[in-house]
């Protein structure tokens, strides 16, 4: 199975034009994740994209899940692009859906020092539960979803681990869906 990080991006006027399509997508998500495709979904605070995970067995497969998606069918997302991770760390459970923008986190990209022991870092972080999931993309650049509403703590998060710097991270706010 292969994992892909999918940028959606969303229309100017995403919050006037989601609402005739918003049931249908979130219960297509939702229906896709007790399939095993979709791992998370986060959607960017300043409402600019979303940040999906799905896994699937064929590259193919990806462009549909988001060609077929309701939001792309109505405007709402404008359009996509998709990454590959070589290694991801799952969650240990699916959280419940929170569709009321409360649960904030921070998803956070950056080039770790040392893969390999950012690796068994990523771990112990989501067995502390500060994070949610993540891994390595195929740059070997690091993407994760910190269960942290603030990205200065969420980059703190990594860099007292010695294995990122801060100049080389990348945090954005999010609320995280499911």
């Amino acid at each position: 199975m292969i994992v892909y990080h999918v940028v959606c991006t969303n229309s100017d006027d995403y919050k006037e034009r989601r609402g005739p399509y918003r049931e249908a997508h979130l219960q297509r998500l939702l229906a896709l994740r007790s399939q095993g495709v979709v791992i998370g979904v986060a959607l960017r605070a300043d409402l600019s994209a979303a940040d999906c995970f799905f896994r699937v067995n064929q590259p193919s497969d990806v462009e549909t899940l988001a060609r077929e998606d309701p939001y792309f069918k109505g405007g709402v997302w404008t359009g996509y692009t998709l990454r590959t991770f070589g290694q991801f760390v799952e969650p240990w459970k699916s959280v419940d859906p929170v569709f009321d923008g409360s649960r904030k986190a921070t998803m956070i990209e950056g080039a770790p020092s040392d893969p390999e022991m950012a690796a068994f870092a990523l771990i112990e972080l989501r067995g502390k539960g500060r994070m949610a999931f993540g891994g390595f993309l195929g740059d070997g650049r690091t993407l994760t979803l910190l269960n942290s509403p603030d990205p200065s703590e969420a980059r703190t998060v990594l860099t007292e681990t010695n294995l990122w710097s801060d100049n080389s991270l990348t945090a954005w706010s999010t609320l995280y869906v499911l």
